[in-house]
């Protein structure tokens, strides 16, 4: 993960290139920034298919901190991240 994003296409092209089913986005505005802990779309398998839902963009932070969420990983193997690095945990994969 990067620390900041935009989305620069509308949610039509998004649902288009991924083959999007669902979608509870409701009108999604432009976004030329999207920091960690700000609502934004993500496009993720389910069992009933494709959809596309805001969730909160970053990981929660190390318990013992209680901070802000956390946008850059940098040890994949910390115990801490094990269970968030599931794939029931991430979005689709490109």
């Amino acid at each position: 993960m990067c620390n900041l994003y935009s989305i620069t296409t509308n949610q039509e092209a998004i649902r288009a290139l991924f083959r999007v089913i669902n979608r509870y986005v409701g009108n999604l505005p432009p976004m030329p920034g999207v920091f960690p802990d700000y609502p934004a779309p993500v496009v993720r398998n389910t069992q009933t298919g494709t959809e596309m839902t805001l969730m909160r963009w970053g990981m929660p932070p190390p318990p013992r901190t209680g901070g802000p969420p956390v946008s850059n990983i940098r040890n994949t193997s910390s115990p801490q991240w094990r269970g968030w690095l599931k794939p029931e945990n991430r979005s689709r994969p490109r």
